[in-house]
């Protein structure tokens, strides 16, 4: 079934300053740059605390792994007759125009493959000033399992049909809204054992909670405690960025040519030519 389906869920809890659409993807694996999108479900909650959920079915224009499909449910035969990704791009655009992102696991891989398929289908999709939120990231700071067992804890009840794009991304709407009711005020130790921010109903505050630190959308690059750009992987991991280009600029071209998202080739790019002009 590849047509949207939409459906009314009840009114949420999240202190809202803008629209803040919760997505989920199924794909043909789990390599931003080569694999596809094949379902992906938005629920958008709006600021008057009501909601529209979408659901659209992809065609990848490639093969599924069958060890894929064995996790999903989605064969090539269910999305044979579907659109690309490129055909319905500007309309699930549209559909997040002005609207914050949530996901579950989503800062390390809905965003940054969602992003790189807009950037394939040439549909320019602001991220600049999107906040981020992955409920996954205070699940873990919290009660480190999985999207089961946090809708389990947090909601009382069972995920059925776990891995439906749909069913994930409407657990993890109702997820959150706990998480922020549950943790309020709640003094929270960070990865390296220091004091952050309790969690409050404050978007901007759960993006800070769970997604400063990313400068590109497949984490190459973060930023550090100084608000330095720095490596996240290789050779250079912890090093900052400017640093590397200068001693080595042969590294900023095998980078481009590397297997690499092209947002990470595209920030970059932007820090390589900020630095030149500071030269």
């Amino acid at each position: 079934m590849c047509g949207i389906k939409w459906k009314n869920k009840e009114m949420h809890k999240l202190n809202l300053k803008k629209p803040l659409a919760f997505f989920d993807l199924e794909t043909t694996g789990i390599n931003v740059v080569r694999d596809r999108i094949l379902e992906i479900s938005i629920l958008k909650a709006l600021v008057n605390g009501k909601n529209e959920v979408k659901t659209w079915r992809i065609n990848p224009g490639m093969p599924i792994p069958v060890e894929s499909s064995l996790i999903h449910g989605i064969y090539d035969e269910d999305v044979k007759d579907c659109p690309t990704f490129k055909e319905v791009a500007r309309t699930i655009a549209v559909f997040l125009e002005g609207c914050d992102l949530a996901g579950f696991n989503s800062n390390r891989f809905d965003v940054p493959l969602l992003v790189e398929e807009f950037l394939r289908a040439g549909v320019d999709i602001e991220m600049k000033h999107r906040k981020l939120v992955d409920v996954q990231r205070i699940y873990h700071l919290m009660e480190p399992r999985n999207l089961s067992a946090a809708y389990r804890f947090y909601c009382g009840k069972e995920l059925l049909n776990a891995h439906s794009a749909e069913a994930d991304t409407l657990a993890t709407y109702e997820i959150l809204g706990a998480q922020v009711e549950r943790y309020a005020g709640v003094q929270i130790k960070g990865e390296n054992g220091e004091m952050i921010e309790p969690i409050v109903n404050d978007i901007n505050k759960l993006h800070a909670l769970t997604a400063t630190r990313m400068v590109d959308y497949a984490g190459r690059m973060v930023f550090d405690g100084k608000g330095n750009v720095i490596f996240n992987f290789g050779k250079h991991s912890g090093k900052r960025v400017l640093d590397v280009l200068q001693s080595e600029p042969s590294y900023f071209e095998w980078m481009l040519k590397g297997d690499f998202s092209l947002d990470t080739k595209r920030k970059l790019t932007e820090i390589r030519l900020q630095s030149l002009k500071q030269q």
